[in-house]
């Protein structure tokens, strides 16, 4: 079930909303100002942001808009208005509107539209975050879990993961983690690969599960996800 926060004073319009969002199986939680639109996008996470260009209060959508594309708020965004000139399209788009739909609008419409949106997004999450079972590395926001379980690494230990990630089920050499990971090169016995990789198994294996990155002996190791 998708997230979705409707930014809209009017509630008639968010009644309806809400209504036909919910028989998309979407869940809509909504907010009547561009200032509560801003604390709230930026506090919780949401699949998309329907917000009206018209609001009350000191900041209108574009407003906040704007602050949430300046706080870094990646989430897609549906813009909602009665001034429907090409001009005004255009600025809510530059402004970081995802899309633009002009009222009075079929709710059809609106749905449609909403998905693209978020199909766009699951799409682009999903180049930019590694999974191994319930482990994810987000490679943007250099985040790593486990299931729900946020995981602290050192930088080393984040690059470590990332490359064996980027080569599940290779089984990558001591040489080549030595030269990518830590860029020298591979030209003496150490055990510096190896202690790293025990901290590594420590963070992200859980308790009685077998560990997910393998030492093939002779070889390296290779991560593999859980069966």
């Amino acid at each position: 079930m998708s997230r979705i926060l409707v930014v809209e004073d009017d509630d008639r319009t968010s009644v309806e909303i809400e209504a036909a969002l919910g028989d998309h199986g979407h869940r809509v939680e909504r907010v009547t100002t561009g200032r509560e639109g801003i604390l709230r996008a930026v506090a919780e996470s949401y699949d998309a942001i329907i917000l009206d260009r018209m609001l009350p209060g000191d900041i209108d959508g574009l407003g906040a808009l704007a602050a949430l594309r300046a706080a870094g708020v990646p989430t897609p965004v549906l813009i909602l208005s009665a001034l429907s000139a090409v001009d005004e399209r255009v600025r809510g788009l530059k402004a970081g509107g995802d899309d633009y739909l002009t009222k009075p609008f079929e709710f059809l419409e609106l749905t449609a539209r909403l998905d693209v949106l978020m199909r766009r997004r699951s799409t682009a999450r999903a180049e930019t975050i590694l999974r191994a079972g319930d482990l994810e590395l987000d490679l943007l926001k250099h985040i790593v879990r486990r299931g729900e379980h946020i995981i602290e690494l050192l930088p080393r230990e984040y690059r470590l993961l990332e490359y064996l990630m980027q080569h599940m089920g290779q089984v990558v050499t001591r040489t080549m983690l030595f030269e990518e990971v830590w860029h020298y090169r591979y030209d003496e016995p150490t055990n510096l690969i190896d202690v790293h990789v025990s901290k590594l198994r420590r963070k992200i294996d859980q308790v009685g599960a077998a560990s997910l990155i393998q030492t093939v002996r002779g070889s390296g190791y290779v991560l593999a996800a859980p069966k």
